[in-house]
């Protein structure tokens, strides 16, 4: 029974990211975003209870990357699809981003519903990101790429910080499309390039073995007490410039 611990975990894993898939087709952009919160939150504990029971087995890989695929994919997707679609000033914006980039594109005011159809990549990123890494035997104890969770997390504050944040940077931003769009063309490329990223997995608990890895939880955890929900952002920041002095640190070595 204990080697499908961690294959139920992962189911809770996925029914998340359905519940968060459906309630971001409702609208309701912040309870779809606590859903892919504790979808990501089952993800790392599926892989803990793993390792704590020694079991694994390629049922457990291929479950972890479809559930990935929908929590980390697909409803983040949504999110970004939803949020394109209910911008302010649809139909100015567009009017803006024609008239910028030259007269090539459709001056018909319906084709601005088009538009939020450009936050599926990051489902379509994240699919490819995930069967990447499963034939890829260079990620087993390190990243290469932003891990999927890693972007949804991202995409999932900006509700977040829309509904419960007073930050008026913060807010303007996640209401902004040319930062929306921006931010799912940045993600879906970061997914997939190749930037090593350390893991946050510990091999033994001793401080001068993991230095990276508690410098980043300690920082993150001062960035969520001072900022709560603006902080997912800047820690997902702060862990790729990380990951880049620790390749720096390791290439002078």
């Amino acid at each position: 029974m204990k080697k499908h611990i961690p294959n139920f975990i992962t189911l809770l894993n996925l029914l998340s990211g359905l519940v968060a898939i459906i309630f971001a087709l409702k609208g309701d952009l912040a309870f779809a975003s606590f859903f892919i919160l504790l979808g990501i939150l089952f993800d790392f504990f599926d892989g803990f209870t793993a390792r704590l029971l020694n079991v694994s087995g390629e049922l457990g890989k291929q479950l972890d990357s479809l559930a990935d695929a929908t929590t980390s994919g697909a409803a983040p997707a949504m999110i970004m699809y939803k949020l394109l679609e209910q911008s302010q000033e649809q139909t100015a914006w567009y009017q803006e981003f024609s008239s910028a980039v030259g007269s090539w594109l459709p001056t018909d005011d319906t084709a601005i519903y088009y538009f939020p159809f450009i936050g599926l990549l990051i489902a379509l990123a994240a699919v490819y990101r995930l069967a990447k890494f499963n034939i890829d035997t260079r990620q087993t104890s390190s990243f290469i790429g932003l891990p999927t969770p890693a972007a949804a997390l991202i995409i999932a504050a900006l509700p977040l910080i829309q509904v419960y944040s007073d930050n008026a940077l913060a807010l303007n931003l996640t209401q902004n499309k040319f930062f929306l769009i921006g931010i799912t063309i940045f993600l879906s490329v970061l997914m997939n390039t190749e930037l090593p990223l350390f893991s946050l997995k510990f091999k033994n608990y001793a401080f001068k073995d993991n230095v990276f890895v508690y410098l980043f939880l300690i920082i993150s955890i001062i960035l969520i007490v001072l900022f709560q929900f603006v902080a997912i952002p800047l820690i997902i920041t702060l862990y790729i410039i990380m990951s880049a002095i620790m390749n720096l640190t390791k290439a002078n070595n």
